[in-house]
């Protein structure tokens, strides 16, 4: 069986072209330009890279971008009242705080304290109860938005078919779950989620049509447990050892890649896949919040 490998790279370059687009007729029309403001709090070095490269898109997108970088040991207090600054600031639409945090963070209360007008995460209760009633006027979570759109831009259609999620998170699978269920174009799949107490997963992805994997385990689903033809979408990112590279370790997903791209009919890569639509819908969220900051219809 010849599989189809879905390209995040591409989709993602695709849907950041019409961002900029989007952005540069928002600043001929109306004189404003997206801003968002990423907090990282501490020196981790992984979580540094990533707020460098939201930084660096954001930029490339034409938006202004602000990265607050706070001590290890900063207080509670101090972080919220650096939130508030940002919820007060007209020219920043989308605010995230980047994680983990250290131990003294509530990540609930710094996650209520966010605007939800600005919360380009969609962490917020207010933005997550949109989300479940499939309220559009809310913002969508990245990586499982990110995962629509790949389906969507790859032809592969939900309605009527069985889609599987493995895990459970309130950042991958119970939103994807809500979208993929949703009564809606590129939605109207029956959706199961499976997870750490489901006792026979693999009976469950054998009668998949859609398997979503975001189940935190290195090369967790393989061949067997898949039907012949089926989609795999691939939201793990794990580090393995390796001493063929010059680093000593790879990034891996939660699928066992070459055994199962032989059997299913179109599957994403690990990396390459839906790591890039995740930071692509984050900025797509902050243009639409700008969008909605000064009447216009968000796109």
């Amino acid at each position: 069986m010849s599989v189809r490998i879905i390209d995040g790279k591409a989709i993602s370059g695709q849907v950041n072209d019409e961002t900029a687009e989007m952005t540069a007729d928002l600043a001929k029309r109306h004189g404003v330009r997206p801003g968002i403001a990423v907090i990282l709090v501490g020196s981790d070095p992984a979580s540094q890279v990533y707020v460098g490269s939201k930084g660096k898109k954001a930029r490339e997108l034409g938006f202004r971008s602000e990265m607050i970088v706070l001590p290890e040991a900063t207080a509670q207090e101090a972080l919220l009242a650096e939130i508030a600054r940002l919820n007060a600031d007209p020219g920043i639409h989308g605010i995230l705080v980047q994680s983990p945090t250290p131990r003294q963070i509530d990540e609930r209360a710094v996650i209520l304290a966010i605007d939800p007008a600005k919360d380009v995460d969609c962490f917020h209760p207010f933005n997550v109860g949109k989300l479940l009633i499939g309220d559009t006027d809310g913002f969508l979570p990245c990586t499982p938005w990110g995962v629509m759109v790949l389906l969507e831009r790859s032809g592969i259609r939900p309605a009527g078919k069985h889609a599987v999620i493995l895990g459970r998170s309130n950042i991958v699978g119970k939103p994807l779950l809500a979208l993929l269920m949703q009564k809606t174009a590129g939605a109207d799949a029956t959706v199961t989620v499976c997870h750490s107490r489901t006792p026979d997963i693999a009976m469950f992805t054998r009668q998949a049509d859609i398997v979503v994997a975001a189940i935190g385990k290195a090369r967790f689903l393989t061949a067997e447990m898949i039907k012949p033809g089926a989609v795999v979408i691939d939201v793990g990112i794990n580090r393995v050892a390796d001493p063929s590279t010059k680093s000593g370790s790879r990034l891996v997903g939660d699928v066992a890649y070459d055994e199962v791209a032989a059997k299913a009919g179109a599957i994403t890569p690990v990396p390459g896949g839906v790591g890039p639509m995740t930071i692509a819908m984050l900025m797509r969220n902050t243009l639409r919040a700008c969008q909605k900051s000064i009447g216009v219809v968000p796109a």
